[in-house]
């Protein structure tokens, strides 16, 4: 047995080790094992009885899961097998974000913690909504081409094309509550790197609606 994406060794119990657990759960879940070295030998644990109770109340006050703490023996020394559920939401250890990948623990940062919590919510970077933008910000040449291009298509029906722009962008899924979507601000505005860093629209011979491409 090998230490691998689903299970990771340690020889005695620290609290900082509260961070592989966030790491497990945002992940697919796994088993911390206290007691064993880096080898997978067994060394024991002196207070497992102690660990036992204080372990599930800490991922609970601390990471706001709970854990099962499992205590086990092998060659008359215990030791303990945490088993970690991948939970469905953010779990953050006081304020960090931690994530299983491999059979590394990394905190998640910047643009990676960005798409981490989009994913957990089940949305994608391109339905986030973008505040103080409206319809009268978008492009209706732009919005002009895509009805010409969709209709050739025939991607889309002519009664959805014959609607107004408003309810276009509405039927498109273009729109949250109030907000326009960053796909609107990627197919329908003149400047979408205002918005998207790095973006640019092409259009591609095979496909005759714009696709539009983006760099993270």
């Amino acid at each position: 047995m090998k230490e691998a994406q689903h299970i990771e060794w340690k020889q005695s119990w620290r609290d900082e080790y509260l961070r592989w657990i966030c790491g497990f759960a945002n992940a697919e879940g796994g088993v911390l094992v206290i007691g064993r070295n880096d080898k997978g030998v067994v060394t024991g644990l002196p207070n497992a009885a102690k660990l036992l109770e204080d372990i599930p109340n800490k991922a609970r006050d601390i990471l706001g899961i709970m854990v099962q703490v499992n205590l086990r023996e092998e060659a008359g020394k215990e030791y303990l097998e945490i088993v970690v559920d991948p939970y469905p939401y953010p779990v953050s250890y006081k304020g960090e974000y931690h994530y299983r990948s491999g059979s590394t623990k990394q905190e998640l940062k910047g643009a990676a913690l960005d798409k981490f919590l989009l994913r957990k919510q089940g949305k994608h970077w391109d339905a986030v909504p973008i505040p103080y933008v409206g319809l009268d910000d978008l492009d209706p040449q732009a919005i002009k081409e895509f009805r010409k291009l969709a209709a050739q298509s025939g991607r889309l029906s002519a009664e959805l094309l014959a609607e107004s722009d408003a309810q276009l962008i509405e039927k498109l899924h273009l729109k949250e509550n109030r907000y326009l979507k960053r796909a609107a601000t990627l197919l329908f505005h003149s400047d979408p790197e205002k918005f998207t860093t790095g973006a640019c629209i092409k259009s591609a011979f095979s496909a005759p609606i714009p696709t539009c491409f983006t760099t993270m």
